[in-house]
């Protein structure tokens, strides 16, 4: 009997080390599927956001079932979707989309990713002031999870005060005025916070270095980086010198794939199993 296929792809900027496509086949086999997933690396086919329609209208014709959206993309894709989850309606943001019934379908399992890591790896951190550097797509995401787990207020610093108004103004009318607010002095507001996440691609293996200045760091923080290439960020090197609790990109890139696979293929992936794969690939 012909085992049932599944064609799938990532859309995104700079992803050649991506684990993605392994964890994702990994379970397929595991499953008894024929599953193939390929990299969409725009910066290798020298293209942009701007080639968005084109490569999505493509990945449709050629009967792919769906497609993860990384950086810089995951706005930029909302425009050409036909509907979206009510989580990727509500946080303005869509990493996964299925084709199905003629329709492209918006969904977002950044959030439950970064939930369930932060449960995992920061169990019982402090959460009355926590600093967010970055409010693009995988920051709105992970500002609602962190908003979900109980974080009291949550200062968003981004280089794009519009981006970051926007996303302050989406937080407060989800989970109450003064929730989350505009971050205006990095210094100031650290010293006082109980932790840092980082959201922005500074500290990738394509963008290196910190995103904010060093000196600022300091050994009452708790850190988290959603970056899993390098696993060892600078920032969350330099963190842990401080000795700073620290919780790297693991969980958020594991149990962000768990979800996305079972809507491609409406199986449940096995967690523990896709963790596993994880930490026996090559750093």
């Amino acid at each position: 009997m012909q085992r049932p296929s599944v064609l799938v792809g990532l859309i995104g900027a700079g992803i050649q080390a991506s684990r993605t496509p392994a964890l994702h086949e990994h379970e397929g086999d595991a499953q008894g599927l024929r599953y193939l997933y390929r990299l969409i690396d725009i910066d290798a086919l020298g293209l942009d956001s701007h080639a968005l329609p084109n490569l999505l209208e493509g990945a449709r014709t050629s009967g792919f079932t769906g497609l993860n959206i990384t950086f810089p993309c995951k706005q930029a894709v909302i425009p050409l979707l036909d509907e979206l989850s009510a989580e990727a309606r509500g946080i303005g943001a869509v990493n996964t989309v299925v084709f199905k019934d003629g329709k492209r379908i918006g969904h977002n399992t950044d959030c439950l990713g970064f939930g369930e890591g932060f449960k995992r790896g920061l169990d019982g951190a402090a959460r009355r002031l926590v600093v967010q550097m970055g409010a693009g797509g995988a920051g709105a995401a992970v500002a609602h999870a962190l908003l979900s787990e109980g974080v009291e207020r949550l200062s968003i610093f981004e280089v794009d005060s519009e981006r970051a108004r926007a996303l302050v103004d989406n937080l407060n009318a989800h989970f109450g005025s003064g929730r989350a607010q505009v971050g205006h002095d990095l210094a100031s507001t650290l010293a006082a916070a109980d932790g840092l996440v980082n959201t922005t691609p500074v500290g990738m293996a394509k963008l290196p270095g910190m995103p904010l200045p060093g000196e600022l760091l300091h050994g009452g923080l708790w850190v988290a980086d959603i970056i899993y290439f390098p696993l060892e960020t600078e920032l969350l090197r330099q963190a842990r010198q401080l000795g700073c609790r620290t919780l790297d990109g693991t969980t958020m890139a594991v149990f962000q794939a768990v979800k996305a696979f079972e809507l491609f293929t409406g199986q449940a992936a096995d967690a523990e199993r896709m963790m596993a794969h994880f930490h026996s690939m090559p750093a």
